[in-house]
């Protein structure tokens, strides 16, 4: 009998039915020589502190470096603590019982770094010695098991792999369990989070967010002129190269203009520009798209691409490339066909030629290739699977289609002696851009053929004054950008493909990074932006200058770990490095006075009337472990004094403050209260009949 482990029961199912295991039993299914099995995600994981004896946070068991690090079944939280999984270790006993039994398994989780992990520490945790052949396929079609199946792999060709996703699992755990029990016991009260990957990627959205609040906009002028365009009487605008920063200045420079009735051009040019096709979806650029164009957080994204991959619609969803291999191109015609009676792309199938190559190269493929379509026809999906569906098809039409060719104009005028200028754009051929129908058209501006040395008559001028913008709040696209690029700002395509290399997380696990920083209160939505909370600011604060919080190390990081999949450099240098880090970083938070420093305020909490509050430098608590009250300083834009603060302690209300500012960035006064579960609340003054009306401060 051959054994075959699934990542989950959705594919087992699949692949039985392909292999002829259609009898049900207990944990599993069977028939015509197989036994098919599955697991529900990791089954087994790091045992946690209390696996090696430690108890508690204390600051004498620090670092915990477990020489050998110890497999238990997946842990539940209880009211008593961590235990197994009940579900999890029923499972564990059925598939150790085949393991056993079996001849050969076959490993047909998800063909990636985690599907490996899951695999190997379930082998290792039962003990087994059966051989085992890897299952390894970019798509759930009935052809591709197939052909999977005839072309088993070696388990052992994907035993580096296996190290790389141990040393990550370690790494994590390590960093993790080390820098969050030691900032934890520095600050006496309450507990926090820190990680490997979480704790950049929240400095990150912190540092813009305080770029942003932090920026003082300053007025910026400019001059347009306008005169005449085609004969239909459109009007052609330019703008002064020159922008004022001083308003005296900038009217003054339009009182010249004003005077003058014309212009003279000085210089016509005009260019061939080509785009490109763009390449096709990794993971991460489908999650930024998906959310900037449609709103779906990372984590939704990748929801929905995991199912459409299970209900054989798509390719393997976690990829990191964004290229095919030769043999893949191949199949691209009959791909394409598939969306022919497609409502909207499959009009513009018909009209593509030659396919283009550039998303063609046998060297850039990963673990898995771009994500595609499959032959599969995509029918009766629910709106928002329609929505990722269609971006996949598009995309794979505009990757596979002609570049895109523009004449862009650009004309120099000079008046009154300063220069004006105005660009225009023609499509000569639209290529990949025709996909999306219309919308191209509305880009282009026709400019008429002026001569150097023409003059230009002025109908119309104008003074306009703007402001300028501080960088935008992050938003789920921009942080994915930001944790695939280490933090630097990349317009560059090519460039952006490089740095990928030293990214932080990888595409499968930065929407559940993200996702943690949402679950640990650090940052929350508001709209489309990224927003830290009073929580992850004052942690914040705590570890920006300290090496956790560096990007770039986090991503030195990652490539190490690409590294060790390749062969480059062994696990065992990777985990002493690992090791040598977490002693200094707990080293470096353990220094309670330095990181967070206290005061007694004097005031007995307000909750239970046992604790003495006590001031730290971004939020008061209460001295009491069972309660730890906590009262953030920051509220609204504002930070309360000391004397505000213990007037709330003491009366359960402050007097008026003024200076908050709403989400919308009015300023408004309040009183700041607690309410019945102590939470703190805005009470407004009525102004009609003197009375408050409370709201609660989220």
């Amino acid at each position: 009998m051959k054994v075959i482990l699934a990542e989950k029961p959705s594919v087992a199912r699949e692949i039985a039915r392909i292999v002829g295991a259609t009898k049900r039993e207990e944990g599993y299914l069977s028939g015509n020589g197989y036994a098919v099995t599955w697991a529900f995600g990791h089954l087994v994981m790091p045992a946690l502190p209390d696996g090696y004896g430690i108890k508690g946070f204390h600051r004498d068991n620090l670092p915990i470096i477990p020489p050998v690090f110890t497999l238990v079944p997946r842990q539940v939280k209880t009211d008593k603590g961590y235990k197994p999984d009940s579900g999890v270790v029923a499972q564990i006993k059925i598939i150790a019982k085949l393991f056993r039994e079996s001849e050969r398994i076959i490993v047909a989780t998800d063909a990636g770094r985690e599907g490996e992990l899951i695999y190997r520490y379930l082998y290792e945790y039962i003990g087994c010695a059966t051989p085992f052949d890897r299952l390894w396929i970019s798509s759930l079609t009935d052809k591709a098991i197939r052909e999977g199946l005839e072309n088993l792999k070696c388990g052992a060709e994907y035993d580096k792999l296996y190290y790389a996703a141990k040393a990550r699992s370690e790494a994590d755990w390590l960093v993790g369990i080390n820098a969050t029990q030691a900032i934890t016991i520095a600050a006496g009260r309450g507990t926090y989070s820190l990680g490997r990957v979480q704790t950049p990627t929240l400095a990150m959205v912190c540092e813009r967010y305080l770029e942003n609040k932090r920026f003082v906009p300053e007025p910026v002028f400019q001059i347009h002129l306008s005169t005449d365009g085609t004969a239909d009487g459109e009007v052609v605008k330019f703008s002064s190269a020159l922008k004022w920063k001083e308003k005296t200045e900038a009217e003054t420079a339009y009182r010249t203009v004003k005077e003058c009735g014309s212009m003279t051009v000085t210089r016509v040019e005009c260019k061939e520009t080509v785009q490109e096709a763009p390449l096709l979806y990794d993971l991460t650029t489908l999650q930024k798209e998906a959310n900037t164009k449609h709103g779906f957080s990372a984590e939704k994204t990748l929801s929905i691409a995991q199912k459409l991959y299970e209900a054989k619609l798509v390719t393997y969803p976690r990829t990191g490339s964004r290229h095919i291999p030769e043999d893949v191109f191949a199949e691209i015609p009959a791909l394409l066909l598939t969306l022919k009676n497609h409502p909207v792309l499959g009009g513009y199938l018909s009209t593509m030629g030659n396919l283009s190559r550039r998303s063609v190269d046998d060297n850039k493929i990963t673990d898995h290739h771009a994500l595609l379509v499959t032959e599969v026809k995509a029918k009766n999906l629910e709106a928002d699977d329609r929505i990722l569906y269609d971006m996949i098809a598009r995309r794979m039409l505009e990757a596979f289609s002609d570049k895109c060719v523009k004449d862009v104009s650009t004309v120099s005028a000079e008046c009154g002696g300063m220069e004006f200028t105005v660009k225009g754009t023609v499509v000569k051929q639209a290529g990949w851009r025709a996909v999306y129908g219309e919308k191209e058209a509305t880009e282009e501006v026709a400019l008429p053929r002026w001569e150097e040395g023409g003059t230009l008559p002025v109908k119309a001028s104008s003074l306009t004054e703007g402001k300028t913008k501080p960088k935008p709040l992050h938003s789920e696209a921009t942080l994915l950008s930001a944790m695939q690029t280490c933090g630097k700002e990349v317009e560059d395509e090519q460039l952006r493909q490089s740095l990928k290399e030293c990214g932080i997380g990888t595409p499968a696990t930065r929407a559940s990074i993200i996702e943690t920083l949402f679950k640990r209160e650090y940052m929350v939505r508001q709209k489309k932006s990224l927003v830290p909370t009073e929580k992850g600011l004052a942690l914040y604060s705590v570890v920006k200058a300290m090496r956790i919080a560096d990007v770039t190390m986090t991503g030195e990081w990652e490539t190490a770990l690409s590294q060790i999949e390749s062969g480059e450099i062994s696990a065992e240098t990777f985990r002493k490095g690992i090791e040598d880090y977490a002693s200094q970083i707990t080293t470096e938070l353990l220094t309670s006075e330095k990181l967070f420093p206290r005061n007694e305020t004097g005031c007995t909490c307000p909750k239970c009337g046992k604790g003495v509050m006590q001031f730290y430098g971004k939020v008061v608590r209460c001295g009491n472990p069972d309660c730890g009250l906590p009262v953030f300083r920051q509220k609204a834009g504002k930070t309360l004094t000391d004397a505000e603060i213990t007037e709330l302690l003491t009366s359960g209300q402050t007097g008026v403050i003024k200076g908050f500012n709403s989400k919308q960035g009015k300023p408004f006064s309040a009183a700041v209260a607690f309410d019945g579960d102590f939470n703190t609340v805005f009470v407004f003054p009525d102004t009609k009949n003197k009375k408050t009306n409370p709201r609660k401060k989220k």
